[in-house]
C-alpha cells in the first residue's frame, strides 16, 4: 500500500485505545507494542505477499524472515507466529504450497519462534506471510521518534532488492545475483537486534517497502532534527547499479521518490540512478539502526564479527536544517 494511505483511509474514524498501549495508530511505526506486566510488553505484526523468487521453498523464508524483521526493529524478539494464506488452489498443485509453508517453518525454527496457527483463504494471486506476536520489556522498546544530534546511521544491508527482483521477473538477472539477493532477503536480522540491544541505540527501523529514504523520512518528520547522509558509504548489491541503470527500476521507487522527495536534498555530486536505488523498496531489508555516535563504530565490529559484513556507517543526526534528509 502506497505511504499514508491506510491513515487516509482512518482519518475522522474512532480508534480504539487502551492505557497500555505503549505504540499504537498514533504514530507510523514498525509494530504495535502492548504493555501486559512492569517487564513484559507484547509487540504485534502482521505481513505478508506475493512471490519475489521463483522457488516456493525459498518464497516461503523470504516471507516469513521479512514478517519477523518488524519485531526486531522495535528492539524485540519474536515467539510466536500465525500463518497467512491466499492460495490459487484451482490453478496450482498444492505441493507449491507444502513448501511455501516449509520454508516459512524453517526460518521459524531459526528464529525459535512457534507457529500456532493461520488462516488461508482461495485467492486468484498467490500471498503468503505471517502475524507475529513478540517480547520487549517495556522499557526498551525501540520507535523510529527519538533521533538524537550527533547519533550515527548505521544500516545492516545492502540496499537493491526491488531492482533485482525486476530484473528477475525480466529475465535478466545473472544466477549469480539471484542466489545471492535470495539468501539476502531470507536472512534474519536477528543477529543485529542481539547486537545492537547491548548499545545505546535510540531508535531504529527495518527498511522494506518504502525504501532507505522513505523510512528515513519518517524517523526525521516530527523529530526537530535533521539526517546527513554519505552516498560513498551506503552498501548496494553488486550489479544493482548496472540493473538500475538499465531502467529496471520498480513503479514502487518512483511512488516512494514522489511522497519524500519534497524532504530530500540531493548534492549534484549524487548518481541519479543511485537516486533510485536510496528509494527502492526492499523485500527483509534490513535495520536502520540510530546509536549513540561514539558507540557506532565498535556496533559496527560487532555485527561484523556476527556476519553482518555489509553493516556500515551510512551518516548521522544534524541539528540543522531541520527535517531534512541531506545526502553528499
Amino acid at each position: 500500500m502506497p505511504p499514508g494511505d491506510l491513515d487516509r483511509a482512518l482519518c475522522g474514524l474512532e480508534v480504539p485505545t487502551d492505557p497500555n498501549l505503549i505504540v499504537g495508530l498514533e504514530r507510523a511505526d514498525d509494530a504495535g507494542v502492548y504493555k501486559i506486566t512492569e517487564n513484559l510488553a507484547i509487540i504485534q505484526t502482521v505481513d505478508f505477499f506475493t512471490p519475489v523468487v521463483d522457488d516456493p521453498y525459498w518464497f516461503g523464508q523470504i516471507a516469513a524472515a521479512n514478517a519477523m524483521s518488524d519485531v526486531y526493529a522495535m528492539g524485540g524478539f519474536p515467539k510466536t507466529a500465525m500463518n497467512l494464506v491466499g492460495f490459487p488452489v484451482k490453478e496450482m498443485d498444492l505441493a507449491i504450497l507444502r513448501q511455501i509453508l516449509k520454508g516459512g517453518l524453517d526460518k521459524m525454527r531459526e528464529a525459535g519462534v512457534v507457529l500456532v496457527g493461520g488462516h488461508s483463504v482461495e485467492d486468484s494471486e498467490l500471498k503468503y506471510g505471517l502475524s507475529v506476536t513478540g517480547f520487549v520489556h517495556p522499557d526498551r522498546v525501540l520507535t523510529k521518534k527519538n533521533l538524537r544530534v550527533g547519533d550515527r546511521l548505521i544500516l545492516t544491508k545492502p540496499l537493491g532488492t526491488g531492482i533485482i527482483n525486476t530484473a528477475i521477473k525480466g529475465g535478466l538477472a545473472s544466477g549469480q545475483v539471484i542466489e545471492a539477493v535470495t539468501r539476502l532477503m531470507a536472512t534474519l536480522n536477528r543477529d543485529a537486534a542481539a547486537a545492537m540491544a547491548n548499545y545505546p541505540v535510540h531508535a531504529c527501523t527495518d527498511v522494506t517497502g518504502f525504501g532507505l529514504l522513505g523510512h528515513l523520512g519518517e524517523m526525521v518528520v516530527d523529530s526537530g532534527t535533521s539526517v546527513s547522509l554519505v552516498a560513498e558509504r551506503i552498501p548496494i548489491i553488486a550489479g544493482t547499479l548496472e540493473l538500475a541503470g538499465m531502467g529496471l527500476v520498480p513503479a514502487g521507487a518512483y511512488k516512494n521518490r514522489e511522497f519524500r522527495v519534497p524532504m530530500v536534498r540531493f548534492s549534484k555530486s549524487v548518481d541519479p540512478v543511485l537516486q533510485d536505488i536510496l528509494f527502492d523498496p526492499q523485500t527483509s531489508g534490513g535495520l536502520l539502526i540510530c546509536v549513540q555516535g561514539d558507540r557506532a563504530t565498535d556496533l559496527v565490529h560487532v555485527l561484523n564479527e556476527k556476519g553482518i559484513r555489509d553493516a556500515a556507517i551510512i551518516g548521522e543526526v544534524i541539528s540543522e536544517p531541520k527535517e531534512v534528509i541531506v545526502v553528499r
